[in-house]
């Protein structure tokens, strides 16, 4: 993959690569978010679900289907414990994204916290934007990029949720459950436009295919068992073609 022209490695200060990171989080997948997080404020509205804590869980939770989760099982009446372990099984599915990225993260000087910080932000459109843009950056940019672009698209989803749930009288119901579909549609996308080799194309395949099997199951089982069994599968089935070439060329 070739760095975007704008990103090419030049000595700038932390907060010009904040800058840039701000830059870089109004894109496609920015104006995606918006749209998404327009029909889950709609979806907030229309459950009776307080403003202020919806906006606080685009803040803290950022992450869609753990927001659905917690505002639906609020709604329903579900026992907090259960609530909390249901959502916290649906964003286990971010750790292999952080751990994925969180190299390319790190700068030259080491910082825990602010690393730490930067995990937050890891979600899909992070995860995907990260490993497309910052391994093009020089080591002293990725954290102030990675908190720029992260603080942009956290800012965009809010603004969505806002403008969501204020709407939501002008909104019909299938509209807004349908905008929230634009988010893992992108997220396809995104992948798709990023696969490099043949492991990345075997892990979407077998994604794809594990899902089906996997609907239904509570807490965002389906989620995590098809990220993980399809990417563990995915790995494995690369290393192997690896070593194979690797035996062909000597």
């Amino acid at each position: 993959m070739s760095a975007p022209p704008a990103l090419h490695p030049a000595h700038h200060a932390p907060a010009v690569w904040f800058l840039k990171g701000l830059k870089a989080g109004l894109s496609v997948p920015a104006i995606v978010l918006f749209a998404s997080y327009l029909g889950f404020g709609a979806v907030l509205q229309s459950v009776g679900f307080p403003l202020g804590a919806g906006l606080a869980s685009t803040l803290l939770v950022w992450a869609l289907p753990a927001q659905l989760i917690l505002v639906g099982g609020i709604a329903a009446g579900t026992a907090l414990p259960a609530l909390a372990l249901a959502v916290a099984l649906s964003s286990m599915r971010l750790l292999p994204m952080v751990v994925s990225v969180a190299p390319y993260i790190r700068g030259p000087r080491r910082s825990l916290f602010w690393e730490l910080v930067c995990a937050h932000y890891v979600a899909m459109t992070v995860w995907l934007e990260g490993l497309r843009m910052l391994p093009h950056l020089p080591g002293e940019a990725r954290i102030p990029f990675t908190l720029g672009l992260g603080n942009m698209l956290i800012s965009v989803s809010m603004l969505g949720t806002l403008a969501g749930f204020l709407v939501a009288g002008e909104l019909p119901m299938p509209l807004a459950a349908g905008l929230l579909l634009l988010t893992p549609l992108s997220f396809t996308v995104l992948m798709v436009r990023n696969a490099a080799g043949a492991t990345d194309w075997l892990a979407l395949a077998a994604g794809f295919i594990l899902m089906p099997a996997t609907l239904g199951l509570e807490g965002g089982l389906d989620l995590m068992i098809a990220g993980i069994g399809g990417g563990t599968f995915a790995y494995a089935v690369g290393r192997l073609l690896e070593r194979r070439r690797a035996r062909g060329r000597s």
